[in-house]
This record gives structure tokens, sequence and C-alpha cells, in this order.
């Protein structure tokens, strides 16, 4: 891990990984998405309108793990004043906020005809709404502060604060009454939900997060490019 935060050491390792799981992702969305879409069976109560949870679940999965890198990065940052660690935080932001945006898209597709509404302001979703305000804050925020180490640091701290919304999300179902039920995959005692369908939720969940580190070292690799090539226009002037 030290040597990886090493820009060079970093470019030369995601140039091997990046294809690999970009590649691992594309072949599991594919088996995923015929697994959920043809092979699993629709649900007793909620019929084929169970089939968003194969998209919903992950991208709520990636929501909160997005953010914990994100807050894992900044905390490097902090510590050890990296810059390579805060380029990470940074580049996470958007693709955590887009997966917090199809989270919230998907759930109310899948809430109006299981609960009658688009949205109700039950404490997951108001915690998930809370979630998708500070990325967008976090975003905000570095595209106005200064590229100073007291700007860089006041992101870094954002992002950390934001982490105390992670246990409201996940543990909301337990402390307040809701609407979404209690864990099903996540649980101490094991998964609750029926093999069928939980094989293709695993698949999914799996691609997503393939899909997010494809993402996430491709922005890093485009943000460390650009980095070089503006210190070269400098030294040219």
């Amino acid at each position: 891990m030290v040597s990886l935060a090493n820009p060079t050491n970093f470019m030369n390792w995601s140039r091997v990984l990046l294809p690999i799981a970009a590649a691992a992702s594309a072949v599991l969305f594919v088996i995923g998405l015929y697994l959920a879409l043809v092979a699993s069976p629709p649900d007793y109560q909620q019929g084929e309108a169970v089939r968003i949870m194969y998209v919903h679940v992950p991208a709520a999965w990636m929501s909160m793990g997005a953010y914990m890198v994100m807050g894992a990065a900044s905390a490097s940052f902090l510590i050890w004043r990296h810059p390579l660690a805060d380029m990470i935080a940074r580049e996470s932001a958007p693709l955590g906020a887009c997966f917090t945006l199809i989270c919230m898209a998907t759930g109310s597709l899948w809430g109006k005809p299981m609960w009658g509404a688009w949205w109700v302001w039950d404490a997951r979703l108001t915690s998930v709404l809370v979630l998708f305000f500070l990325y967008v804050g976090y975003m905000a925020l570095d595209s106005s502060v200064e590229a100073t180490e007291r700007g860089r640091k006041a992101c870094a701290w954002l992002a950390l604060i934001g982490l105390a919304n992670l246990p409201v999300i996940r543990f909301s179902v337990e402390w307040w009454n809701t609407l979404h039920q209690p864990a099903s995959v996540l649980k101490l005692s094991g998964p609750s939900i029926h093999p069928t369908m939980l094989a293709p939720l695993l698949v999914m969940g799996v691609a997503f997060t393939l899909f997010y580190l494809s993402l996430l070292l491709l922005r890093v690799r485009a943000a460390l490019t650009m980095q070089k090539v503006r210190r070269a226009q400098l030294q040219a002037r």
C-alpha cells in the first residue's frame, strides 16, 4: 500500500488492474442481469417489481462504499499529507453521487407499486438523501477552494464528518419504524433471502464494485496525467 502511494507505482499497477477489473465487471454484469431478469423467479408478494432490487440494492451498497473510500482516503491525506490520497477522495465523490442517485431513482420506481408513493420521508430514505447532499457539498467545496493545503484539509474534514451518516443509513431500519424491511443479506445469522434471488444479487453486487473500481482507477489515472501535463506547461513557460 505504501508503494502504491507513489504516483508512478500507482500508474504502473493500475495499468494492469484496470483492464482486468473492467473486463470482469462486464462479464459479471451480463451474468448478473441474465440471472436477475430471466433465471430468478418473481416474488410471491411483489411480483416482477422485485427485479428492481438487483440494481437498487447494489447501487445502495456502492453509494456507501464509495463514501467509505472517500473518507478513508481523506483520513490518509490528513495523517500522511499524501496528495494521491486526496486525489482518490476527489475522484470517488462524483462516482458515489451517481450511485446514490441511481439508488434513490430505482428506490422510487420500486416504492411506487409497493408503497403507493414515489417518496416517503422515512429514516432510511432521508439519510440516503443526506448522503447525496454530502457528496454534492464535497464536490461544491472542492470546486470552490483553492488548491492549497488549507483548502484540501477543509474538503477532507467534510468527508470525515459525513462518515457519521453511514451508520445511520445502515441501522435506521432497526433504530426507527420505517417502511424498509430489515437487513436480509448482511446478517450475523446469515442471509434470509432465497438462494435463487441471493445469487444474482451477489453477482450484481460484485459487478457494481468492479465497475466502481474501474471508473475510479480511470479517473485517478486521468487526473494524474492532467497534473503532469499542467506541470510540463508551467515548466515550458
